[in-house]
């Protein structure tokens, strides 16, 4: 006989195991169909714990990570040439292993490799092609930071870019009401402001900021379908969208989600920034060297610089996902400092979206 605790548990697990397999044909729905000459479009993703990743016998042998149980262990061979090689593979937080036998394999097949932690930051990003360093762009970039007017000129067309951006999500991924249409108009004031003659970096981070608050506060009419379950409950400030700021920090920052969204969110612009710094790299551009954005010796400040205009379409890509979806309380973990994380499947499923 199983004691209450037991079966408890047991019902707990059975919930979390349904909930993976179910992202896990979401997942597959995502998949990009290869044509017989064409290379593979599609990332590979690996989560959960155990993962797996060693060359043998010249061929590169993937075993992705367990995340519940009955789980069966997806494994991959490719060998060299192989045009259903991914172009790109991205580690979710999880576990796992890989040698610097793998890493020069991968280097060799132009296979970029990113890892990403549960929080949504990037850790690392090696790109396949290498460093091939343009010092043309280089030079570029150094002569723009080191200029004020290049600078703010360049700033200037960033942010109008996010703001055109960012009207295309407002008007097309998200029910129009009253605040939608606030937050378009002043995205399309901001856009105007911009294009005129502006004397400090401080008036562009202003009336991006002011254009932000709008945009994130048009948010708020959300309300994600979720199914409420007694062994995973969901607590109320989950059941609509409150901004973008995480409540558990002092300051307006995002970094620690603290709702489902936010964390979702949190992983786009990680992927995206993967993405762009792979492609900044090999385009021959330097990832420390921003020019809006502050250098610092640990941050790909460039990459940050041209991340600005993409996040509105990472944010059209997650709002789209989130109206279309029914989520239950097994699809994420609330952590003991109140963070708010993907369960690894759903991580995945929402990896591969952008």
């Amino acid at each position: 006989m199983l004691h209450d605790t037991e079966i408890h548990a047991r019902e707990v697990s059975d919930e979390w195991a349904i909930r993976a397999e179910n992202w896990l044909v979401e997942l597959e729905k995502l998949q990009k169909p290869r044509r017989l000459r064409e290379r593979n479009s599609n990332s590979l993703i690996l989560t959960g714990h155990g993962n797996s990743l060693r060359v043998e016998k010249g061929a590169l042998i993937i075993k992705q990570g367990f995340t519940h149980y009955p789980q069966k262990q997806e494994c991959r061979r490719y060998f060299k040439g192989d045009l259903d090689l991914p172009r790109i593979i991205v580690l979710l937080d999880g576990s796992g292993s890989l040698s610097f036998e793998v890493l020069d394999w991968l280097a060799e097949q132009s296979i970029a490799l990113a890892r990403i932690k549960a929080s949504g930051d990037v850790a690392i990003v090696a790109s396949g092609d290498g460093f091939a360093a343009d010092q043309t762009k280089i030079d570029w970039q150094r002569e723009t930071l080191a200029c004020p007017k290049r600078r703010m000129a360049f700033a200037q067309d960033l942010i109008a870019a996010k703001l055109k951006n960012s009207i295309a999500t407002l008007s097309g991924h998200l029910p129009q009401n009253a605040d939608t249409d606030v937050a378009i108009a002043r995205a399309d004031r901001g856009i105007a402001e911009l294009g005129q003659s502006l004397d400090d970096l401080q008036q562009v981070r202003a009336i991006e900021g002011e254009c932000a608050s709008l945009y994130f506060r048009a948010w708020r009419h959300l309300h994600p379908q979720w199914k409420i379950s007694k062994l995973y409950p969901v607590p109320e400030s989950w059941l609509t969208y409150r901004g973008r700021s995480s409540v558990h920090e002092c300051k307006p920052e995002n970094r620690r989600a603290t709702d489902p969204i936010n964390a979702m969110l949190n992983y786009g612009y990680a992927v995206m920034h993967s993405k762009l710094q792979i492609k900044a790299i090999a385009d021959g551009y330097s990832p420390p060297l921003g020019i809006m954005h502050r250098q610092k010796r640990t941050s790909a400040s460039y990459i940050l610089d041209m991340l600005e205009p993409e996040r509105p379409r990472v944010d059209a890509a997650i709002l789209d996902f989130v109206q279309s979806r029914t989520f239950v309380g097994a699809d994420f973990i609330l952590r003991k400092d109140g963070a708010c994380r993907l369960s690894p499947q759903l991580a995945r499923v929402v990896a591969q979206l952008i």
